[in-house]
């Protein structure tokens, strides 16, 4: 049977029982049958004779013990009696110890939904048997005017269950104390927990954790639930038009407005900053477009109110069934944000279902092996340097090589950058790639002091310190290494953030490294911007030099680019060049130096001529 973890624990306690009898002529036990003028709760006894029994500091227990809210009791389970202290009556609110004076009659005062919460606690035994009892502590929700009447108090019941000889509770000694504040508190401090602070409704990873929960519950009845992933439009807009504060307002209230349009057990949540997941139950595909097209409508047609103005939302929905299209929390997820780009791509304020699609099915398996082999050829030193000439045009002779990167599979085989970069620059993969090519190629140039060399860096790389923290702690500083390599930038990379390029730039240059713009004219850099960033070289994007000699306006193109580069000091670079033709064209064009095909093919490092094989 289930028990709720947060309110029963077990815990090692001192026993109540020999509490009770350490102090008995102070907490005066009885029998709840006992005749009220007895020697018991409901009367204590004349002055001299407890002065007679126990000294003063023990008298005051049962004061104590009501001043903390707090009483203690034996509970007899083969008679069904119950001994209370004296003070129990008072502290929990009853009109008399007779109406708690059996097992019965306590438990009738107790909570319907908390019954068996704790039988389980007090009566398991939940635990291993330590010296033949078992220790419990457990919370629940308590009457004492009858499970009728409204007020109620929240208890915490601990002792032990003391077992017989076949191991089977015999009697129960606690303490039972009265927790409304602190369970209140714990209550708050527990929604805070499980809620997101903005919209109230369950926070991420209580989503996800209840998106698990029906997933399982879906698999063991074999019933459909579905999972919709809810966004709000043009938030940016809202943002960008009144500020964070009203869009905060808009989502609180789109969020509210879900929820009050959701039956008992299903379940809102919010996924990110502008999206909410939805958990339906027992709801099959009509019925998932029914409640997705009803949410839209009704968002749609509810007016906001903000402290800025009136204001509408609308919404978009992805939507997955469950467990027929997911089976998994992450298949789930991932299922429900196709379907709300799918949503997004056709209008916004719309609904879309999962469709599985077997060619996007097999690119996403594809990218993960991809994936998975980037990073174990990174771990486990697979990534291998190519080397590719680049050519002075006069002397058509390498003035330094570009360093491009191999990846070799387990089995031998070789993969070309082109085949993993691009993914792994998705992933944010690129860093550590970027990382791995400068200790190989800063290795090469310790190794190869007459060659110079090229590196290619990513647009991450471009403003990362750490990258450039590497580069000196690889090459010691020497500018005998520093001065041998020019350090390549992509354009859209160095005009992405102009400040911090000029920055990289220029501790570039005074570690000693040359600059090159990778790909020019793929992007919008100004000559202006050419002539801040301080480079030293320019390379034009293989683009404009294949096919040259059927291209006029890529003519005028290079022209125009060689005579402000010259201009600027600048030298230059025709990538992807494969011919003669076109060799001879980037030789009147003035271009200083060629790559491509033409002049050479990458060639791995370790089999470059005069370094050693392996």
């Amino acid at each position: 049977m289930h028990t709720d973890a947060r309110t029963t624990e077990y815990c090692t306690v001192s026993s109540v029982r020999d509490f009770a009898e350490a102090h008995t002529p102070a907490l005066r036990m009885r029998s709840a049958g006992e005749p009220s003028g007895s020697r018991g709760f409901g009367r204590e006894p004349p002055r001299e004779e407890a002065d007679e029994a126990a000294p003063r500091s023990e008298l005051d227990l049962v004061g104590i013990l009501s001043a903390v809210q707090e009483t203690a009791y034996t509970w007899d389970l083969e008679s069904d009696r119950i001994e209370w202290a004296a003070n129990a009556a008072k502290v929990l609110g009853v009109r008399s110890a007779e109406l708690i004076a059996s097992g019965a009659d306590f438990q009738f005062l107790i909570a319907p939904e908390h019954h068996q919460r704790r039988a389980e606690a007090v009566l398991g035994p939940a635990g291993d048997p330590v010296e033949g009892s078992v220790q419990f502590r457990v919370q629940y929700r308590f009457s004492p005017g009858g499970r009728r009447t409204a007020g109620s108090l929240w208890l915490e019941d601990h002792g032990q269950s003391v077992l017989d000889e076949n191991g089977r509770p015999q009697t129960v000694c606690g303490v039972i104390r009265v927790i409304n504040d602190r369970y209140w508190e714990e209550q708050r401090l527990l929604h805070r927990s499980d809620h997101d602070e903005l919209s109230g409704q369950l926070n991420r990873i209580r989503l996800t954790e209840a998106l698990g929960s029906i997933l399982a519950r879906a698999e063991r009845t074999r019933r459909t639930a579905c999972f919709l992933m809810v966004a709000v439009d043009n938030m940016a807009t809202i943002n960008d038009s009144f500020g964070f504060e009203v869009g905060d307002e808009v989502l609180a209230a789109v969020a509210q407005i879900i929820r009050a349009h959701m039956r008992v057990g299903d379940a809102v949540g919010r996924y990110s900053s502008n999206k909410f997941g939805i958990i339906l139950n027992d709801c099959g595909p009509g019925a998932m477009r029914v409640a997705a097209e009803r949410l839209v409508r009704i968002v749609r047609d509810t007016t906001i109110r903000t402290a800025a103005c009136q204001l509408s939302a609308t919404i978009s929905i992805g939507g997955v069934l469950l467990p027929d299209q997911a089976s998994t929390v992450p298949q789930a997820l991932g299922h429900a944000l196709q379907a709300l780009d799918k949503a997004k791509a056709r209008r916004h304020d719309g609904f879309a279902a999962y469709a599985p699609c077997v060619s996007t099915e097999e690119a996403r398996q594809r990218n993960i092996s991809i994936a998975d082999e980037v990073i174990s050829a990174l771990e486990q030193n697979r990534m291998l340097l190519a080397l590719q000439p680049i050519v002075d045009t006069r002397t058509r002779k390498p003035a330094f090589y570009e360093c491009l990167l191999r990846m070799q599979r387990p089995d031998g085989s070789i993969v070309s950058a082109g085949e993993f970069i691009p993914l792994a620059e998705q992933l944010g993969l690129s860093r550590f790639i970027d990382r791995r090519v400068l200790e190989l190629a800063v290795d090469f140039a310790k190794e190869n002091p007459a060659i110079r060399l090229s590196i290619n860096v990513s647009g991450y790389t471009s403003s990362d310190h750490e990258w450039l923290v590497a580069l000196h702690r690889l090459t010691g500083g020497r500018r005998q290494i520093t001065e041998r390599l020019t350090i390549e930038i992509t354009e859209t990379a160095a005009i992405h953030d102009l400040d911090v390029s000029i920055a990289f730039v220029d501790t570039l240059k005074e570690l000693g490294c040359r600059v090159a713009i990778d790909d020019f004219g793929a992007g919008y850099t100004s000559f202006k911007n050419l002539k801040t960033l301080n480079v030293d070289m320019v390379k034009i994007d293989g683009s404009f030099i294949r096919n040259l000699a059927s291209e006029p306006d890529n003519q005028v193109f290079i022209k125009t680019l060689v005579e402000i580069a010259e201009t600027f000091n600048l030298e230059t670079v025709a990538e992807w060049v494969g011919d003669e033709e076109t060799a001879q064209m980037m030789a009147r064009a003035g271009i200083t130096h060629q790559q491509g095909f033409y002049f050479g093919q990458p060639m791995l490092a370790n089999t470059f001529p005069g370094v050693p094989k392996d």
